[in-house]
């Protein structure tokens, strides 16, 4: 009768693909961020949108580490972070006046008492009272262009910006190495920041250059959020682009 004989390093190369490929399958620590239990159903809503366990898993964030989400907002992406970094990560929710304002505080019952790794500091942004490299990483999701914004309401208490300065805080408080998240409102080729304020839009090409001039590498992008359909001439935060703009993913190393 005819026995098979069974070749043990093959079978074992087979078996630990096995094990790999399933292993694929499961969750990880960025899905598992997204999916932890008791985020507001506003949240839930958003994901579907930004899908920020793949921006999370493309910059890298790890646990353990040391993370700023710059004018947060109310702290959409603060939480998901503090999930990933968790308990020996720090999270540092930094909104200026306005956008502490815009969230209407709401960052307080989003943190206080259910997020003990995340920090909430009011902060000007050309002079972050953080340490030198003091940080792993650094968020700015669809707050660059508002960098350039020149807002003329001054119910809005909105300042105006030396952006280099401010781009110049971000890189003393990165570590060496540290990354940097960015996504923002695409607006036209060769617009440069002339749309960030009709439009509050910015041009990819030109954030890659502004952000190069100080210190940052391109390491990373994404077509993710890309939605060709837009004409890029729209403004973006009402109307019928809200939710429809074309955005860009860039990730940067500091040098």
């Amino acid at each position: 009768m005819f026995r098979p004989r069974l070749r043990l390093p093959a079978l074992t190369v087979f078996l630990a693909l096995a094990c790999l490929g399933s292993a694929n399958l499961r969750a990880d620590i960025y899905d598992d961020a997204v999916a932890h239990a008791g985020r507001p159903e506003k949240d839930l809503k958003r994901d579907g949108l930004d899908h920020p366990a793949e921006i999370l898993r493309l910059a890298g964030i790890r646990p353990g580490m040391k993370v700023a989400d710059f004018l947060g907002d109310s702290g959409y992406y603060s939480e998901l972070v503090s999930y990933v970094v968790g308990p020996k990560g720090h999270v540092y929710l930094l909104n200026n006046l306005a956008y502490d304002n815009w969230s209407e505080n709401h960052w307080k019952e989003r943190i206080e008492g259910r997020l003990p790794n995340v920090e909430h500091r009011t902060i000007d942004a050309e002079h972050l009272n953080l340490k030198d490299r003091s940080l792993d990483a650094i968020l700015l999701i669809k707050v660059y262009h508002d960098l350039y914004w020149v807002d003329e309401d001054p119910k809005d208490n909105w300042p105006t910006y030396d952006v280099g300065r401010v781009l110049s805080e971000v890189a003393r408080v990165l570590k060496p190495g540290g990354i940097l998240v960015l996504v923002d409102h695409s607006a036209q080729p060769g617009s440069g920041s002339t749309a960030a304020g009709p439009l509050h839009r910015i041009d990819e090409a030109y954030a890659q250059q502004d952000f190069a001039k100080h210190g940052f590498r391109l390491v990373g992008k994404s077509d993710l959020l890309r939605r060709p359909d837009d004409p890029r001439d729209q403004i973006t935060y009402k109307g019928p682009m809200v939710g429809k703009t074309d955005r860009f993913v860039l990730i940067f190393r500091k040098k």
